[in-house]
């Protein structure tokens, strides 16, 4: 693991040297009056500790939010059946636990925030600075959390002060806008009073960074339903492109799809690319064993458990044909998001799955965006990982840009690059794409002969074999990685291929080799603004697969329910062997735009009133 600060460290030079992550570290060990709290430094950094706590909460991202509240959406679904009892069957009820537990842990961390802000200036000794950049950092929680609430159950009760009486408590839904204004107010003021990404040095607390991100997907989201105000179509490009044009923070890609999260799994930080994660750290074995996690064991690759060294995950996520089909040959995205890979027995050894060869055998392979064999804590405890979950990646800042801009002012130059950088750093651009025989030889092959590939500059790398029928070659295949799904090589120009000689005698096979380019992976020049959409609706997909916004994103384009159904009638026409799915998809309605107000709040607060569809 990597050192870290905690806040007061940075503003007053109080050295704590650590091994732990940003949630690790002191606890409150009891409950605390205002009147005798917030009174030091260290008192206002537990209590902002506990605002940020709730992302670690089993209904946000430590648990759930991977595959217990339906965001995989159209991307995938949870394989058990008796996981019906959750949100992601889209057969719950204002009465299921998860309903009630995600509001009440979401209200928490707001109740958190309140208290914390006004507090946060009661010694006005504590360095200015330091109390500013705690208001900013609670205030963006705060309306991160409202943000949340108001995309699943719409206009909820707005509290902005602290609960001081547990006397008329009753509150009144505000509407949807309300939500937002509150949500805007709380992240444009956090923006002025937080860090940059580079001062902080990691990206599990609040920086500029992630506060314009995430003020980019809230205005995209306000742009599209129900709000629909397109208005905020101006304000998504414009906090996306501050991040973008940031060149203090120097926002990238990283040049490695696989890399971002193989980073992940070892507790290494990448800012360029990853602008916000939920810290989880340990193996579970600690005294705090919430600071551990379960991404990767929930919604990871299907790994045995044994030996240690591998990690157990039950692979409880699997694709969907539609994810499958989504990509295209050359996408190394595809191998490293859907399980193509088996460990042999109990050992580390991988071998490839056997080539689907039906549309209802799409439906029964895992994903595996998080691997467990590359976390770096021992022992690796059965259901309990160290990984962080990444809230906002670079990549979506591109892409969120790129529709944004398209909105405008169609699908501009800008836009185009937008996308084709993610496009590029998805592909095997470089690697060879085919090869083409130019003479399969004579008769002679009585066997396949050896393939050698030389020349061609970079790194090189790929491995071919050839095929033989009637004593000539009549192709040649790429021998690809197990563990990474692809191994098309790296290459400047295309390499040079050599064919063995045919023992036999006769004329010797010979080929050519063509490479993937720049123009295989980008976007068409001449794309219109509608398919332009449709094109990004699919590579956010391809791109962010599984990392819990598929849901939202659908809704915002107002194609939540017609994309889940289509889902559900598809996997029963492909005859998916995972039939529960198709009850599930099917049952997506119109009131699973949003979710039930959970029912035992309605009892205790008689001026909420239920979302349409649920009474």
């Amino acid at each position: 693991m990597k050192k870290k600060y905690y806040l007061f460290t940075l503003l007053i030079l109080v050295s704590i040297s650590s091994c732990k992550k940003f949630l690790d570290g002191p606890q409150p060990e009891d409950s605390l009056a205002p009147e005798t709290y917030y009174n030091t430094a260290a008192q206002l950094d537990l209590a902002l500790r506990s605002v940020y706590d709730i992302l670690q909460s089993s209904e946000l991202y430590r648990t759930k939010f991977h595959y217990l509240k339906g965001l995989e959406a159209d991307e995938g679904f949870a394989r058990a059946s008796n996981f019906n009892i959750y949100l992601n069957s889209n057969t719950h009820t204002a009465s299921t636990a998860d309903v009630f537990a995600y509001w009440r842990d979401l209200y928490k961390g707001i109740a958190r925030a309140n208290v914390l802000l006004a507090n946060v200036d009661k010694n006005t000794g504590i360095p200015q600075d330091l109390r500013s950049q705690i208001r900013g950092e609670a205030m963006f929680l705060r309306g991160y959390y409202y943000f949340m609430l108001v995309q699943s159950y719409g206009g909820v009760p707005l509290v902005t002060a602290p609960t001081t009486s547990i006397d008329n408590t009753d509150l009144a839904r505000s509407t949807d806008v309300e939500i937002y204004a509150q949500v805007l107010a709380d992240m444009t003021g956090a923006e002025a009073l937080v860090p940059k990404i580079t001062t902080l040095g990691f990206n599990g607390r609040i920086s500029k960074s992630a506060v314009r991100g995430i003020l980019a997907r809230v205005c995209l989201t306000m742009a599209g339903f129900p709000l629909k105000d397109v208005s905020k179509y101006a304000d998504a490009r414009k906090w996306a492109k501050m991040v973008m044009d940031d060149t203090e923070a120097g926002h990238l890609l990283n040049p490695s799809y696989s890399d971002i999260f193989i980073k992940v799994a070892q507790d290494k930080y990448d800012i360029k690319e990853s602008l916000w994660e939920v810290e989880f750290s340990g193996n579970g074995t600690a005294t705090f064993s919430a600071d551990a996690g379960q991404v990767g064991y929930n919604s990871g690759a299907v790994q045995p458990g044994t030996p240690a060294t591998v990690g157990a995950a039950p692979g409880y996520i699997w694709a969907t044909a539609k994810m499958h089909n989504l990509y295209q040959p050359g996408d190394l995205r595809k191998a490293w998001n859907i399980m193509n890979y088996s460990f042999v027995g109990t050992t580390d050894v991988k071998t490839f799955r056997p080539v689907p060869t039906t549309q209802a055998t799409l439906y029964s392979i895992p994903i595996a965006k998080w691997r467990r064999e590359y976390e770096v804590v021992t022992p690796k405890t059965s259901n309990l990982t160290p990984q962080n979950f990444a809230i906002l990646r670079y990549s979506d800042v591109l892409l969120m840009f790129a529709e944004a801009e398209n909105e405008i002012s169609g699908p501009t130059q800008a836009a185009k690059d937008a996308v084709n950088l993610v496009r590029r750093r998805g592909y095997a651009i470089g690697g060879i794409k085919a090869f083409t025989l130019t003479n399969g030889g004579g008769a002679g092959y009585t066997a396949a002969p050896a393939v050698t590939i030389t020349g061609g500059g970079g790194t090189g790398g790929a491995v071919a074999t050839a095929v033989v029928s009637g004593g000539k070659v009549t192709a040649i295949n790429l021998t690809l990685n197990a563990v990474t799904g692809y191994n098309y090589g790296t290459y400047t120009s295309a390499p040079t291929i050599t064919i063995a000689a045919a023992p036999a005698g006769g004329t010797t096979a010979t080929a050519t080799a063509t490479l993937y380019i720049n123009a295989d992976a980008d976007i068409s020049s001449t794309v219109n603004k509608d398919d332009f959409l449709l094109f990004i609706q699919d590579e956010r997909s391809r791109e962010l697969c599984y990392e819990s916004l598929r849901k939202f994103d659908l809704i915002r384009w107002g194609k939540y329910v017609s994309t889940m159904q289509q889902i559900g009638s598809q996997a029963a026409i492909d005859g998916a062997a995972v039939t529960h799915i198709i009850g599930w998809y099917n049952a997506t309605q119109e009131k699973h735009v949003l979710l039930p107000i959970p029912g035992q709040e309605l009892v205790n607060n008689k001026l909420l009133v239920q979302n349409p569809g649920w009474n």
